[in-house]
């Protein structure tokens, strides 16, 4: 069941990255998701190095960094995809 919550906060984090990043992300709602994830396992390490991973009550800032997580992966994932994807399609000349 873990997993599957996984899944769903790392495409809320994901949608939510590609909202506040100004411009358009032309990446794939699998990726979106993905990058949600990584983004919201990097907030938590965060939080556990600063020592905010686990207080009572809802934890805001571990969640605030989580999206911050995704919101710096989805900036930098998004080109990379971008210039991979770009080098496929290329044709010969």
């Amino acid at each position: 069941m873990s997993w599957l919550w996984a899944i769903i906060l790392g495409l809320i984090l994901g949608v939510i990255a590609r909202i506040i990043l100004p411009g358009k992300q032309a990446i794939p709602l699998w990726l979106t998701t993905i990058f949600g994830i990584i983004g919201a396992v990097l907030g938590n390490a965060v939080a556990s190095a600063i020592g905010v991973d686990d207080t009572k009550g809802i934890d805001w800032i571990r969640h605030i960094l989580q999206l911050a997580g995704a919101v710096a992966i989805v900036a930098l994932g998004t080109p990379l995809y971008e210039s991979m994807r770009g080098h496929k399609n290329r044709s010969p000349r």
